[in-house]
């Protein structure tokens, strides 16, 4: 907005050159100033903060991040799982949070309270989603439960049906002829298939 400054001044300031030159810096100090103020809202909020916001709260939570293989926005997810691990925790909130931390539906959470066994099945590939998911189910865990981690392909698979049927003679008798060892069992016959 350049004319900002000039409008709130009178009029016979607008024709010299001095006002026009100190509305302009002004004006541009303003703009920089605005912007600050927005951004300095913005890092108020995780989800919005700017690079120097989250360096400061990953400071605070003790993550040791590495800007070259994480994006910002993976930093951004680290930091709200960190704040949102709280009690009550169950295996929906656990669900949730791998929802929101992998994406949802890609992950399943399974208890085995018999043999005390948490099973997390995920198709994660990327090492430091990986961690991730370990800090988050290693914080949230009850300490009697074994944690094992079983990783899924995101392939398709596909099934090929069929019938067959095939001819089988039994050697044996049990009227005493057949001795065990000189002849098999049974012989199996070519397999046609039906349909």
């Amino acid at each position: 907005m350049a004319d900002r400054i000039l409008v709130q001044l009178p009029a016979y300031y607008l024709d010299i050159a001095d006002f026009a030159e100190l509305a302009s810096t002004e004006t541009a100090e303003l703009d920089l100033l605005a912007s600050a103020v927005d951004q300095l809202f913005d890092d108020q909020f995780v989800a919005t903060s700017g690079l120097q916001a989250i360096k400061r709260r990953e400071q605070m939570l003790g993550i040791q991040a590495d800007p070259v293989t994480e994006s910002l926005a993976f930093r951004r997810r680290r930091i709200m799982n960190r704040y949102q691990t709280k009690p009550p925790f169950t295996v929906r909130y656990l669900q949730q949070q791998l929802d929101r931390l992998v994406g949802p539906g890609l992950t399943v959470v399974s208890v085995d309270v018999q043999n005390f066994m948490l099973t997390v099945t995920a198709p994660i590939d990327n090492a430091n989603v990986f961690r991730e998911v370990l800090h988050l189910i290693e914080t949230i865990k009850p300490a009697n439960l074994v944690y094992q981690q079983n990783t899924a392909l995101m392939a398709g698979i596909a099934l090929k049906e069929q019938i067959a049927k095939q001819r089988v003679d039994w050697h044996y008798r049990l009227d005493g002829s057949w001795r065990l060892g000189e002849q098999p069992f049974a012989t199996l016959g070519a397999e046609e298939v039906i349909a």
